[in-house]
């Protein structure tokens, strides 16, 4: 289901924890972290996309998590037409997003990445909210970048936090790097299903 401009509708999910982490799941047999996210099947709203994709992805259910906000409009982004599958997607542009701000009120023994028959994610890890998004695949860091500065502004509300200011796509760490304080020549552990 294209628009008329050729963007998928879609949903995107910033997972946090009760330290304002954010959930990175590592894309299955990929380098790349990404956030949970999924098509709007038709006939659904973004909200129960979200869900049915949380639980598809995550293996959360909706008693898991509590939803903080979500971005006012559509994020989009252009796919690189060598990533683009030629069938039946000619005018096909990339992805429009609305983005969630959920809060795990679970556990993390919650997650269960192969809730689905088709598991998006082979190892996840809570890392800092501001983490750089090196290990993003480079056409989403833009709105990656978008998505979790507007949201910022609901889940800092009335904390300082010290790295609101530091800029995303600075080159740092990976996710893996960051959470476990490892530099690239030490061995990591993820959380694996």
């Amino acid at each position: 289901m294209l628009d008329r401009e050729g963007y998928r509708p879609n949903v995107g999910i910033i997972l946090t924890n009760q330290r304002n982490e954010v959930f990175w799941g590592k894309r299955i047999r990929e380098h790349f972290w990404q956030f949970p996210q999924g098509g709007i099947d038709k006939g659904e709203t973004p909200e129960q996309a979200m869900f049915r994709e949380l639980y598809e992805e995550v293996g959360l259910m909706p008693e898991h998590v509590r939803i903080i906000g979500r971005t006012r409009s559509w994020l989009r982004y252009e796919v690189p037409q060598h990533w683009v599958r030629r069938e039946g997607q000619s005018h096909y542009r990339g992805q429009k997003q609305i983005w969630f701000l959920l809060r795990l009120i679970g556990r993390d023994s919650d997650v269960h990445l192969r809730a689905s028959a088709r598991p998006e994610f082979d190892a996840w890890r809570w890392s800092s909210y501001w983490i750089p998004l090196d290990s993003v695949i480079e056409f989403k860091r833009g709105v990656y970048e978008a998505a979790l500065n507007e949201l910022s502004h609901i889940l800092f509300r009335g904390h300082v936090d010290q790295h609101a200011a530091q800029p995303l796509s600075q080159p740092s760490q990976t996710p893996e790097q960051k959470s476990t304080g490892a530099s690239a020549s030490q061995s990591l552990t993820d959380h694996a299903p």
